[in-house]
């Protein structure tokens, strides 16, 4: 980066052109004086240039890109340090547009400098602008310019953030309860392709009588879980399982010795990712597939849901871990223990008596934190072998992820819905106060950004800057965040 702005840099100070610059609109464009590089990364490139379009001078600075799309994603549109660029060049010629804007609204020619550039120039930027993209990554607009807002103000502002996205998780699962009971009501078996429950469903008033049965708060936890352990390529999927196999089917053999074999099977046989045949040179494959086989064939006649086919679930580009045949594993034996040990009144007693924050955070972790055992310890895939076994099928930044994104909210409601008023602010202490063991790459990055260390360990500072990142930042949403709207204006 640093070899391609330098020579960038001195090809636009010393206007090593090798034809006369032109607008789009077939204007000269001339460069009386270059302006002076800027030494500050939170501006434009050059400052107090003078140059002449067609037979009108402008003073004003000069940016250089990369790419057309850089103006946007960088926030140069929205911040006023950019309302005096009067020139935008760029090295790429992808998407090019004959105009960017300011955020006055003022129109701005963009050139791309491949145009006027000798072969020897051009290739080495375009060599440069190649491995670029290949490395990219997206960077928050008000990168290297919120220094001078306080560490606190941030954290104030992410606290807020931290608090709604936990209020959005709530009434997202608030209203999927909602739509459990009055499906159950229509007589109507899941999961279908798409409905629209009309005025009686969105007018229907509801009592905690309604939400009385234990039934309903699994099936949502075991919805929400399997949906987590999907992760972004296969959360679909994941969710329609779980409500393929759901908790109706399951608790007609809760009380068997064998329910996280059951499960198990009905997963996989429901999925569609079983292989078609059933035997193969290693033994273990073809043990367990008989063990599959054998038992689902023995529990199907209660199943009257659909299946799913393997084409509709994505291994391409997953880390093996990742791969939806050991997120179903993990899921099936996480759910026959947790029905096996009525897990979800555990955690009710848990917030409703005064339990030591810590002792409940080792609890919690525990009832989710999935060992690997099994078939699936020593495979990623039918027939496939791995060279390490897996130790854990849910470890603890999943577990963590799950705690916070699916339990709390879920306990929250229910203590809201039964009126529990201690309990239900003891589960959102308990969601402020939570630091998770591990983080991930965005977070950090959002952290990183904004210069908070380790803030981002704190769940409430965690979720936050996933809800920053996602619902301001990527969609470009700056001047209504709290942190861009100082910078930018």
């Amino acid at each position: 980066m640093k070899i391609r702005e330098n020579i960038i840099y001195e090809i636009w100070k010393e206007k090593k052109f090798v034809k006369n610059l032109i607008t789009h609109d077939s204007q000269n464009i001339e460069i009386i004086d270059p302006g002076t590089q800027s030494k500050d990364s939170a501006g434009p490139d050059f400052f107090n240039a003078r140059i002449k379009f067609g037979n009108i001078t402008y003073l004003g600075d000069v940016e250089i890109d990369s790419m057309q799309s850089d103006w946007k994603s960088h926030g140069h549109y929205f911040d006023k340090k950019y309302n005096k660029v009067i020139l935008h060049l760029i090295i790429s010629h992808k998407l090019n547009q004959p105009f960017v804007y300011t955020k006055e609204g003022r129109k701005v020619h963009s050139i791309c400098m491949l145009d006027f550039l000798d072969q020897s120039f051009k290739t080495v930027l375009l060599t440069a602008v190649d491995s670029e993209k290949l490395n990219r990554k997206y960077e928050m607009p008000c990168l290297g310019r919120n220094d001078s807002i306080h560490k606190n103000e941030k954290l104030h502002f992410l606290f807020d953030l931290g608090v709604d996205r936990f209020k959005k998780k709530t009434k997202r699962l608030l209203e999927r309860l909602k739509e459990m009971i009055y499906l159950k009501e229509m007589n109507i078996r899941e999961p279908i392709l798409k409905y629209d429950f009309g005025e009686d469903f969105h007018n229907k008033k509801y009592s905690p009588e309604n939400f009385s049965e234990i039934i309903l708060w699994e099936q949502l936890i075991y919805e929400m879980i399997f949906e987590a352990l999907g992760y972004s390529k296969n959360k679909d999927m994941m969710l329609k399982l779980a409500r393929a196999v759901n908790i109706n089917f399951i608790n007609n053999f809760r009380t068997d010795e064998k329910l996280a074999q059951i499960i198990d099977s009905s997963l996989f046989s429901v999925s569609g990712l079983l292989p078609n045949k059933t035997k193969y040179e290693e033994e273990d494959t073809s043990e367990y597939l008989r063990k599959i086989t054998e038992t689902w064939n023995s529990v199907r006649n209660l199943y009257d849901g659909t299946t799913f086919k393997k084409e509709s679930w994505n291994f391409f580009k997953l880390r093996p871990q990742n791969f939806p045949t050991i997120r179903i594993a993990g899921g099936a034996l996480l759910i026959s223990q947790f029905l096996n040990g009525n897990m979800f009144k555990n955690m009710i007693e848990m917030f409703d008596s005064d339990h030591n924050d810590k002792e409940t955070v080792v609890q919690l972790r525990n009832l989710v934190i999935t060992e690997g055992q099994g078939y699936w310890v020593s495979h990623f895939n039918f027939d496939k072998p791995t060279k390490e076994k897996l130790n854990y099928f849910i470890g603890i930044s999943r577990a963590d992820e799950i705690i916070v994104n699916v339990l709390l909210p879920v306990l929250s409601i229910y203590f809201e819905i039964f009126d529990s008023t201690d309990s239900a602010r003891r589960v959102k202490s308990f969601y402020i106060n939570y630091t998770q063991k591990t983080t991930n790459q965005l977070v950090e990055q959002v952290s990183e950004t904004l210069g908070l260390g380790k803030a981002s360990r704190k769940s409430i500072n965690y979720q936050a800057m996933i809800e920053l990142f996602r619902n301001y930042c990527v969609k470009e949403r700056c001047l209504e965040c709290k942190i861009g709207e100082k910078i930018f204006n």
